[in-house]
């Protein structure tokens, strides 16, 4: 017996993994398919700390709030989204709606990453897509590699080479964060 198949889009095969892995982090970069599995929780750590960090430093009335797991539009490919582990983004994030649960770049001020087994993704593709997009500070957690990587201000589509922080030492947010706030890379690290 012949089954017909029908040919699915890579936005369709995006929400079909979605919905089939519960938890996985799906996202589409440079047109290419990527499926994360559920963070550790030394990894959820990071980003707990990292918020209450935000909270002590202020947020709350300074224009712009965190969310975790927000879709990003990304303008790479049509169907190009991230969903970066944390944004810090606008107030008025819900006027940069685009389309489903995309959000518009112009509204995203920064993203983090904690890297975790797609390691790679986030020390490659995501600072390619991140930097076209205009995104103005993109902070990974590289855990692989034990350091903080910050780069900001991007131009012509691309960042300038990166920040680099070590244990013991302290990453200044940018001010285009709209918000001062050292971070601690061994939180940042280790949560």
């Amino acid at each position: 017996m012949a089954v017909l198949q029908q040919e699915l889009t890579l936005g369709e095969a995006a929400d079909q993994l979605a919905r089939a892995l519960p938890g996985h982090r799906v996202e589409i970069l440079q047109g290419r398919l990527t499926v994360t599995p559920p963070p550790d929780s030394s990894h959820g750590r990071s980003l707990t700390k990292l918020c209450r960090a935000l909270e002590r430093a202020g947020i709350e009335g300074s224009g712009v709030e965190w969310i975790q797991g927000i879709c990003l539009w990304l303008p790479t490919l049509p169907e190009d989204f991230a969903i970066p582990d944390l944004s810090i983004v606008d107030d008025d994030i819900d006027d940069a709606h685009v389309t489903r649960n995309y959000y518009a770049p112009h509204a995203f001020r920064m993203v983090v990453e904690v890297t975790s087994s797609n390691w790679s993704d986030d020390l490659g593709p995501k600072v390619e897509c991140y930097a076209q997009a205009g995104i103005p500070a993109y902070l990974i957690a590289d855990r692989k590699h034990g350091e903080v990587l910050l780069y900001a201000d991007p131009a012509d589509a691309k960042y300038p080479d990166p920040q680099y922080f070590k244990r013991g030492q302290s990453v200044p947010v940018p001010e285009s964060v709209g918000l001062r706030v050292e971070l601690s890379v061994d939180t940042l690290l280790d949560g």
